[in-house]
């Protein structure tokens, strides 16, 4: 008799497996600090290239040495306002290029904003007018190919009395030549919900082709694939890094590092990792 009793619960057991697995979520990776600087301008993300570092804040930009953490270079937004919330950064081909919307006024507008990373001189900007949400992030891919993030929130501001948006409606899109969305995505309702009533606020492509993204707040990266077949992506995997959530970027001259920041009400940081990705089956 405890013979049958112990097979049976050995089934029960194997049965499980898989809802255990899919409860405990994707496979979970590592990250290792190599090195934080104390930067007032990182609040809303940074930008990386071989030499430099670029700390985002809603109306500023600072460029930063690699090496000895001295601020280079600033620009700064004009006394009329043009500039409400640029938020992430990608440098590309000598160009930084940066999300920008009008968050929290409504209706959402966005647009992509782009400086000469050598003289951080304003040299573009592209309208993207009322769209799917906020734009929170923008990068290339290793074909060219530009991705963006138009985030909606679940918090209420103190100018609307509902929701800004509605965080479910979040979506990945592919941009053709001229800023146009080609196609788009929504992320899994199990990633949505950590995003708490925020959003997706960075995201980036990694050498291994996968993408991965940020929440608002918390110190994780999101391994993401697209999908075979619909149009909800795939959360393969997880990494915990010192990081707090918001925009950060791979620096490609060091395979597998990536800078984040970390925003304080004073003592804001930008910290540099190397990420271990976890085993995708």
């Amino acid at each position: 008799m405890m013979h049958i009793r112990s097979l049976a619960l050995a089934v029960l057991l194997f049965a499980a497996l898989p809802a255990l697995a899919e409860e405990a979520g994707p496979p979970v990776g590592s990250s290792e600090l190599i090195q934080r600087f104390q930067v007032k301008e990182a609040r809303q993300g940074v930008g990386v290239d071989a030499d430099a570092f670029y700390a985002v804040d809603n109306t500023v930009i600072a460029k930063y040495d690699k090496k000895t953490g001295a601020l280079v270079a600033k620009w700064e937004g004009d006394e009329n306002g043009s500039a409400i919330h640029l938020d992430s950064a990608a440098v590309v081909d000598g160009k930084l290029y940066a999300a920008h919307s009008n968050y929290p006024a409504w209706p959402m507008t966005s647009s992509v904003e782009v400086w000469d990373a050598a003289t951080m001189k304003h040299v573009e900007s592209h309208s993207l007018g009322i769209e799917r949400g906020s734009l929170t992030w923008l990068d290339r891919d290793a074909n060219g190919v530009w991705w963006g993030a138009f985030a909606n929130y679940n918090r209420v501001f103190d100018k609307s009395p509902i929701a800004y948006g509605n965080k479910y409606t979040t979506q990945l899109v592919r941009f053709d030549a001229d800023w146009r969305v080609a196609e788009a995505w929504v992320y899994p309702d199990a990633l949505v919900e950590k995003f708490d009533d925020m959003s997706n606020s960075g995201g980036a492509w990694g050498a291994d082709g996968k993408l991965y993204i940020t929440g608002h707040d918390n110190p994780e990266l999101y391994v993401m694939e697209l999908p075979k077949i619909g149009s909800e992506l795939k959360w393969v995997g997880t990494i915990p890094a010192e990081i707090a959530g918001q925009g950060f970027a791979f620096d490609h001259s060091r395979p597998g590092v990536i800078y984040g920041i970390i925003r304080k009400k004073e003592g804001s940081e930008v910290t540099v990792s190397r990420i271990t990705p976890p085993v995708v089956n």
